[in-house]
């Protein structure tokens, strides 16, 4: 089971207003929590979209590779290399 945790957060002048006028009667969302809840799950995304896209265009360009540019490595030598 996930723990909760209360957070304070101190806004003022332009980005006080701007969460105002993203909540409430007039905004896209009901109360800040949801707000801000909201724009950390999209910060998430996007972490771990850049993540994947990292790891996509390692893999694109280890398997553009000849052939004759793979060499056999050994458990510990890939274990040794890592540690570097």
């Amino acid at each position: 089971m996930s723990k909760t945790t209360t957070m304070t957060v101190r806004l003022s002048g332009v980005l006080s207003d701007f969460v105002a006028a993203n909540t409430g009667e007039h905004g896209a969302y009901e109360n800040v929590s949801e707000y801000i809840r909201d724009l950390i799950r999209r910060d998430k995304e996007r972490v771990e979209k850049e993540a994947f896209d990292r790891l996509k265009a390692e893999l694109t360009h280890a398997f553009a590779a000849p052939e004759s540019s793979y060499k056999p490595l050994t458990a510990a030598e890939i274990i040794a290399r890592n540690r570097n």
